[in-house]
């Protein structure tokens, strides 16, 4: 009998074990199965990269069997370069010079599938106490300018949209990191950016709120698109659903970030060892109110475009920008097959 009852045993340990197995195996495959997905933002970790971020630590990619890695940039340039050549699958950079570069670039047909920045961020910063309240008051001035920087891209179109008389300006070209120190420390008189980046770290380098003046372009003749997702084209032929399940999870994460700022840049604050919260937050609240959550959104949701808007865009980009090919129309830009469905993506 007790030979009946050992064998008995040992039977059990045996189905126990082949279950581990047969669980560890399936775990693995779930694992394997996840499609990597190489993502570039367009600067470094700050508020408003809270929206990438918080679905990667609440497991919103993964849900979509995605295996996500999110890395920084120098500059909203720079992701499209890095999708275009495969280096990375998606990237967050700017619209309007990923137009530009499919017109110097026919044989890389990276496309935008999600506008994030529905009134872009572009700005010139300056200061009262240097003259600089209004566009003209530019005239006579010194401007910091990265060449690389988007924001100063979209100068030719700002100096025509407001009669800037751009011989009366000095352009200096200073690298992304000292633009606002120079200005804080009164060795330019204003300096071409991010609103949202270039105010709030002129305020906490202690700039007076009264004398930062912020043009957001925006709001004087510009009438452009912003930052947007855009996807490899070869990595979104070979996994359409791959694609479709990260703006799903990026969906999910945005609109949490838009109702709880405070909470959803704790997704920056592990990952950025200098920033400060409180900068962080205003930073995102800025980039909510003037550039996401925009009068569009709110009527159309999140991420698609207007064509006849987009149209007057490319325009606008054609006065100061020569295309060596035909202008592009909406639908060689932005592919919207992507995007979830419009009920899901209502702004909050």
């Amino acid at each position: 009998m007790l030979r009946n009852v050992l064998s008995i045993m040992s039977a059990r340990r045996a189905g126990s074990l082949a279950s581990a197995m047969f669980l560890a195996t399936m775990l693995t495959s779930a694992a394997t199965a996840e499609t990597a997905i190489k993502f570039s933002l367009d600067f470094s970790f700050e508020g408003p990269s809270a929206p990438f971020l918080l679905p990667l630590d609440k497991g919103y990619y993964k849900a979509e069997g995605l295996d996500v890695s999110i890395d920084t940039a120098a500059n909203s340039l720079e992701p499209i370069s890095r999708v275009a050549s495969g280096a990375y699958d998606m990237g967050f950079g700017d619209i309007n010079s990923l137009i530009k570069f499919r017109d110097a670039n026919p044989g890389m047909p990276i496309k935008a599938v999600f506008v994030l920045y529905n009134r872009p961020p572009f700005a010139i910063v300056g200061r009262k106490s240097r003259g600089v309240s209004a566009p003209k008051d530019l005239e006579g001035k010194k401007l910091g300018a990265p060449a690389l920087d988007a924001a100063y891209a979209q100068w030719p179109i700002f100096v025509q949209a407001n009669g800037i008389d751009a011989s009366k300006v000095t352009i200096e070209n200073v690298g992304f990191p000292v633009r606002n120190p120079m200005l804080a420390a009164g060795q330019i008189d204003a300096i071409t950016g991010f609103s949202f980046s270039s105010y709030v770290n002129l305020k906490d380098r202690g700039v007076p709120v009264n004398d930062i003046t912020v043009l957001l372009m925006a709001d004087y003749g510009v009438h452009l698109y912003g930052n947007a997702i855009m996807v490899n084209p070869k990595f979104a032929a070979e996994h359409p659903d791959a694609v479709k399940g990260f703006l799903r999870a990026f969906v999910k994460g945005l609109k949490e970030t838009v109702k709880l700022p405070s909470t959803a840049v704790d997704s920056v604050l592990r990952r950025n060892d200098l920033a400060k919260k409180d900068v962080e937050v205003e930073r995102l609240r800025i980039a909510i109110r003037d550039n996401i959550v925009t009068p569009e959104v709110k009527a159309n949701g999140y991420g698609g475009i207007d064509s006849a808007r987009f149209e007057r865009a490319i325009d606008q980009i054609a006065l100061t920008y020569k295309f060596k090919a035909a202008k592009p129309k909406p639908d060689d830009i932005f592919d919207a097959s992507y995007l979830p469905p419009a009920a899901d993506r209502k702004a909050n």
